[in-house]
């Protein structure tokens, strides 16, 4: 008996030796971060690699100006640490959203937040008093601006200078993925530019003023939109207007976002010999755009080869 109780004893030990290190393997308390845009979220992930738990609200396939966030929204924000967003009034759903999870934390001016649009120089900014009669415009400048990556540099530096001060145990690793994510767009950029300056100064047309800043980077003009006033549907008299307009100044594009209807484009190109171009303004709204520098690849491509 007494060395069948050594026997268990010593299995007992044994077991214990290999019963699971509850300290060592307990996952690191991750900083839990929600942003309102898939694009934020991928900069979001990069700079905070594996420290951050990161969720977007807003599905890159639809038009981010109209998102109807679900009750599993509300508690993302409700548990969050740190809530992301594009600032002006990109995202009318965002207040009602913070007030539905109720984490004061998280409000406009508080420890939590973090507007991305502070530091970016604004285009389009009205000059002049406006009325519902001129559409959906943009009483702050026209907020599409994480399309130009020179504007995504300082949206990624502004991310981890936030992410270094609620979390400066990581400091080090933020940095160091900051520094790598701007070489990367150092090395992008000037390409990007090359592949388009050939095409310098030509004229296309969109279908909603949302390519402002991809505009300015890549050297074209957008002057016309298919939309006769921003947030209206193409009008027969609009569509009308913009085939002339594409005629007379031999347009060789209609761009616009993958998530309008496309049956006014397809009309138009049609008519007129122009190439419907669906380009991203968000990542993963084609699966060719999974990361930031992924999508701008895809948008400059589609640009050469159309104006080519």
């Amino acid at each position: 008996m007494r060395a069948m109780r050594r026997f268990a004893t010593l299995w007992a030990i044994v077991g214990c030796l290999f019963l699971p290190d509850h300290a060592a393997s307990e996952p690191e308390e991750r900083l839990k971060v929600v942003t309102t845009l898939s694009t934020f979220a991928d900069v979001a992930r990069t700079i905070g690699g594996p420290h951050v738990a990161v969720t977007a609200i807003a599905s890159p396939r639809f038009n981010p100006h109209f998102i109807e966030p679900k009750p599993s929204d509300v508690l993302k924000v409700k548990r969050a640490t740190l809530f992301i967003h594009a600032g002006l009034d990109l995202e009318l759903w965002r207040g009602p959203l913070l007030d539905a999870a109720g984490n004061p934390t998280l409000f406009p001016g508080s420890p939590g937040e973090l507007d991305l649009s502070r530091g970016i120089e604004l285009l389009e900014v009205p000059t002049r008093p406006l009325s519902r009669a001129a559409g959906d415009i943009h009483i702050s400048g026209n907020p599409h601006y994480w399309l130009n990556p020179e504007n995504v540099q300082e949206i990624a530096e502004t991310i981890c200078d936030k992410l270094c001060a609620m979390d400066p145990q990581h400091e080090q690793a933020y940095h160091r993925n900051l520094q790598e994510f701007r070489e990367t767009l150092d090395q992008k950029i000037p390409e990007w530019r090359a592949k388009l300056a050939p095409y310098q100064g030509q004229e296309i047309v969109g279908y909603h003023n949302e390519w402002v800043y991809l505009m300015e980077f890549a050297g074209l003009k957008m002057q016309h939109f298919l939309e006769p006033k921003p947030g209206i549907p193409p009008t027969p008299q609009q569509v009308q207007f913009i085939e002339q307009y594409i005629k007379q100044k031999n347009i060789r594009a209609i761009v616009q976002a993958t998530y309008f209807p496309t049956q006014a484009a397809k009309t138009v190109a049609r008519r007129t010999g122009a190439k419907l171009v669906l380009l991203c303004q968000n990542v993963q709204e084609l699966s060719s755009c999974s990361d930031y520098v992924a999508m701008l690849d895809y948008n400059m491509t589609q640009l050469v080869n159309t104006l080519r």
